[in-house]
């Protein structure tokens, strides 16, 4: 990916030069640059409101009594993991904040997932089936509210930034059902092997 992306920039930057244009490459780097600060700005907002959110739950007892609620869901999709233990509630939160909307706010919870479920891995140097669950879930992940995206469509402009509400939750929900079914299938296979 370096190669093509440094291939597109510095021929982009050649070809202007050769025409004369190199005035319009110097403008796009800096609307650009502009652009990304804006929307960054835009985003903080909304990750330090999820963040607060999340630190009041954990706090407040609310992570511990949702993650006993959907521990028969969790059970079938993880069932290594011990009834009590800590990886259920960063999951919990990590596939919570995804389907919220806000992936910049679930990676902190899917990093201390993986470093819990590392706590039971008896190989330390393999991934667990508990771990390819998680990443398979997480990566597909189901989005309800893509609250991210709802809010770069508004700073962009858009007249109606919701619009693409139900076909991203189609498009997620039909992911994270292949990533589940293919989860046991590759398992289903590899143990199968051994």
């Amino acid at each position: 990916m370096d190669f093509i992306f440094s291939f597109f920039i510095i021929g982009g930057i050649i070809v202007a030069a050769l025409n004369g244009r190199i005035d319009i490459i110097l403008d796009a780097a800096v609307s650009s640059a502009e652009g990304a600060v804006q929307r960054s700005i835009n985003l903080i907002g909304i990750v330090s409101l999820w963040l607060g959110i999340a630190r009041v739950a954990e706090k407040s007892g609310l992570i511990a009594i949702l993650s006993k609620a959907i521990a028969p869901v969790f059970r079938r999709l993880f069932p290594s993991i011990p009834k009590d233990h800590p990886a259920l509630g960063c999951i919990l939160m990590n596939l919570s904040a995804n389907m919220l909307g806000f992936g910049n706010a679930a990676t902190p919870f899917g990093l201390k997932a993986m470093q819990e479920l590392q706590t039971l891995n008896d190989t330390p140097d393999t991934a667990s089936d508990a771990m390819c669950t998680f990443l398979a879930i997480n990566t597909s992940s189901v989005t309800i509210v893509p609250a991210t995206i709802i809010a770069l469509r508004t700073s962009a402009g858009s007249k109606n930034p919701t619009e693409v509400v139900a076909a991203i939750l189609f498009a997620t929900t039909c992911s994270t059902l292949a990533a589940v079914i293919f989860d046991y299938i590759f398992r289903f296979f590899s143990r199968r092997k051994i």
